[in-house]
């Protein structure tokens, strides 16, 4: 007995001994091929010169998230001339592009492929047109072209303006008493609000749309930190932490959302097979267009695919808008020259209305190169991500693998010295069209650029116009010196003391 109860505890020890030796012979292999990865990757982007990064951390402890960071990319450019790397951990590194002719090249032949930036939001998200490639994106491109059509964008001017005097009407109080007016929030609401009236013709109350935009500013950040925290880059590690909890609740209260807005509008469409017939009785949305489309083999999207392009466009047609207005309303307040000059265009254009029609947005061209150039300072998405799909050559002659991750500064190229004459000085003379011709075409890119430009672009900027001008011809908009926006990198640009500007009636001596 006792013989056989040492053979045991033998051969037990035996196989731990083995089961040791099996982990170990894996961690071996796994750093082999992590250190291999690495000496690729230094190979690959050694033509390249940039900022020296910690060997463990890289250049993530160079981005303290405290209001800076753009400007430090910035700086970097000057330093590096048309493009620099930048390594997220020990084994991600992306190409940071910051001049038009790279811009050129990249947006002209990549697209999100299997990229991690994208890969973090697709859960969220889903695969539409933001994330989606290849016949998948090109398809539902065409699909989806006809929701941006002119005579279905032209109803939807009305219902901005709408939105908009319903923003305003709030900001009474702060007109009377000359307290700071934090404008994202307000304007959040407001963008939420628009979307949902034009692009799905549904209110939901005021407690789901402020639930909806807290569960998008969460998605936000933890997209942020997942990505600056690297061993979050691996799916597992990043689910089974508190973070990952996070995310996956913000996720769920988002799709219960635009689950709603589909399950509603699909109730009321029982009895209707056509879209002309519905047009007959009220103005087409983006939802109807996605519920009736059908390719030439007339088949339409699947439910994935309708939960996918409604989540993009619930996030990309109410948060980005917001960040581009809240900026537009701070760089007019810090800059009352130009103010006063939208004002006086704005009012000889309306004629004593009190509101913007359809008519009237080509008739503002001095306020629309305000709005392109509060563009250019402040993009509403500061950065695109990309994975090349095969080698790259750039104008230069430097080249790139297929596989390389390159990261487009949106922020950097619009403050690019060496195509912006004082780039950080807001100018909007620079839109007038003689200076347009005398620069790159992807000097300026707010709506990206190339075959995977933003289809919302136009839907975009009328808004803007709308807002803008309904605002000036309301109140005059004052700086707050005391409280200057800490602008932060995120999917949108974002300022982490919020962003606040002082009001007065407009026609106030």
């Amino acid at each position: 007995m006792e013989i056989t109860r040492a053979l045991v505890v033998l051969g037990w020890s035996h196989f731990y001994q083995l089961l040791a030796l099996f982990c170990l012979a894996i961690v071996l292999y796994k750093l082999t091929v992590l250190l291999m990865l690495k000496r690729a990757l230094i190979r690959n982007f050694e033509s390249f010169p940039g900022p020296p990064g910690h060997w463990l951390f890289g250049n993530i402890l160079e981005f303290k998230q405290d209001g800076n960071d753009l400007d430090k990319l910035v700086k970097f450019g000057q330093k590096y001339p048309y493009c620099f790397p930048l390594w997220f951990g020990p084994f991600v590194c992306f190409l940071n592009i910051h001049h038009p002719e790279y811009v050129k090249t990249i947006l002209a032949s990549t697209e999100p492929k299997d990229d991690l930036a994208y890969s973090f939001i697709q859960n969220w998200i889903g695969n539409g047109l933001l994330v989606s490639q290849g016949q998948k994106w090109f398809r539902h491109r065409r699909l989806l072209t006809p929701g941006f059509h002119y005579d279905v964008l032209k109803p939807y001017v009305k219902l901005m303006a709408h939105s908009t005097k319903t923003m305003l009407d709030k900001w009474e109080s702060y007109a009377k008493t000359n307290k700071p007016l934090e404008v994202f929030e307000y304007v959040s609401l407001m963008t939420l609000d628009t979307i949902l009236n034009c692009a799905f013709m549904h209110l939901f109350i005021k407690l789901l749309k402020n639930t909806y935009i807290k569960a998008v500013y969460e998605l936000s950040n933890l997209i942020n930190l997942r990505f600056r925290i690297f061993p979050y880059h691996n799916d597992l590690i990043f689910y089974l932490s508190p973070h990952g909890f996070r995310y996956r609740k913000a996720c769920m209260v988002a799709h219960s959302h635009t689950e709603e807005v589909i399950k509603k509008r699909r109730e009321a469409l029982k009895k209707e097979k056509e879209l002309e017939r519905i047009q007959a009785k009220r103005n087409l949305d983006f939802l109807d267009i996605l519920l009736f489309a059908k390719d030439e083999n007339q088949q339409g999207l699947l439910d994935e695919d309708i939960r996918a392009e409604v989540d993009t466009f619930m996030f990309e047609g109410h948060d980005t808008t917001a960040s581009g207005i809240s900026f537009l309303l701070y760089n007019l307040a810090c800059h009352p020259k130009h103010q006063k000059l939208c004002r006086k265009e704005i009012m000889q254009v309306l004629h004593g209305k009190d509101t913007m029609d359809w008519e009237d947005l080509n008739k503002i061209p001095y306020t629309t190169m305000c709005i392109k150039e509060s563009l250019r300072m402040h993009p509403p998405v500061p950065g695109i991500s990309r994975k090349t799909t095969k080698p790259i050559t750039f104008f230069d002659g430097r080249t790139l693998p297929a596989e390389s991750r390159i990261g487009t500064s949106v922020f950097g190229i619009h403050r690019n010295a060496s195509i912006w004459e004082n780039p950080n000085v807001f100018d909007p003379l620079r839109f007038l069209p003689e200076n347009i011709s005398k620069r790159p075409p992807h000097a300026f890119v707010p709506f990206s650029a190339g075959p995977r430009n933003c289809i919302g672009q136009n839907f975009a900027m009328n808004e803007m116009k709308v807002v803008i001008a309904m605002t000036l011809l309301k109140y005059e908009l004052l700086e707050e010196p005391t409280l200057k926006p800490k602008i932060i990198p995120r999917l949108v640009l974002r300022s982490l003391n919020g962003i606040h500007i002082k009001i007065k009636n407009a026609n106030q001596n």
